[in-house]
């Protein structure tokens, strides 16, 4: 029997990028768009085709990816280096080993947590390295990849979720029920950072403490793509979304409800970093509108 005959499909239909979401023009953290462009150099040397652009909001100072990578992207560009490096006897492994530490211990001066959730946790080795800073804190993982599962199977961390943190399935099966939450050069590298902070303080026990490492946006080479930082390293690293300036980030956190209690300047690596703690408040009441005025009536002759 001969096959049976298909449609011809013509010529070829122009796809979108399947790598870059549409470009904008506003800024994600104000709304203003008094914007100018940062940083514009190709994507060498990864097999993507595009260029990487960051902006910058004239206003505000928010440096932003734009166009943003679509949620594919990552999927469809290869890590080229084994994760499981990360303990091994390079350079780069005993610098984020001891910045891990560093940042473990910035809690040491706060009562001892119970429970600690590391969001963005990725192989569990943050976690991994903070139970020798808090040896009897049971540490939890969340990770939109799979990796947060080998993260449990290999003992880093005793539970994982695989998700946001911002998703409401995941805030609302772990509300309150931690005393730490940390975000270690997570925040850069998500969507819609409010949205991870908004839902750090959810699942935040009250008087509980927030961790955040974040990138400075002044960091030297702190938007280069990788392959021209680090010549002959053309691995994929993870690359930020959003460079927060400081002010706004505290700013942001005091409207959640969040006391900042301890701000300074680190040096992982990459280098520059600021590292925030912050103490869970609670909200002020909402305003109650005064009654309305009764009408005054009016007396009859």
């Amino acid at each position: 029997m001969p096959p049976t005959p298909r449609p011809d499909p013509g010529p070829p239909v122009p796809a979108a990028d399947p790598f870059h979401e549409e470009r904008r023009d506003d800024c994600p953290w104000c709304g203003s768009r008094w914007l100018r462009t940062r940083l514009r150099v190709p994507e060498r040397p990864r097999p993507t085709p595009g260029t990487f652009v960051v902006d910058e909001c004239r206003d505000c100072s928010h440096a932003f990816r734009n166009p943003r990578p679509t949620g594919d992207a990552p999927l469809l560009r290869p890590h080229r280096r084994p994760a499981e490096e990360y303990g091994g006897s390079d350079l780069a492994g005993r610098l984020r080993r001891l910045h891990h530490r560093t940042a473990a211990r910035a809690m040491l001066p706060y009562p001892e947590p119970e429970s600690w959730l590391d969001v963005g946790t990725g192989h569990g080795h943050f976690p991994e390295v903070a139970r020798e800073v808090h040896p009897y804190t049971a540490f939890d993982g969340v990770d939109p990849t799979p990796r947060v599962e080998a993260a449990r199977a290999a003992g880093r961390i005793e539970e994982a979720y695989q998700g946001l943190l911002a998703d409401p399935e995941i805030t609302a099966r772990l509300r309150a029920r931690y005393d730490v939450v940390s975000m270690v050069h997570h925040l850069e590298h998500t969507a819609d950072p409010r949205a991870e902070l908004r839902a750090a303080r959810t699942v935040l026990r009250p008087g509980g403490h927030l961790l955040v490492d974040v990138a400075a946006p002044a960091r030297p080479f702190g938007t280069l793509p990788p392959g021209l930082r680090w010549p002959g390293r053309a691995y994929d690293r993870p690359r930020p979304l959003h460079l927060i300036p400081l002010r706004n980030l505290l700013a942001e956190l005091r409207s959640l409800g969040y006391e900042v209690v301890a701000t300074r300047i680190c040096a992982p690596f990459p280098p520059r970093a600021h590292r925030i703690v912050a103490r869970r408040t609670e909200l002020p009441p909402a305003p109650v509108a005064p009654p309305p005025d009764p009408q005054p009536r009016s007396d009859s002759a």
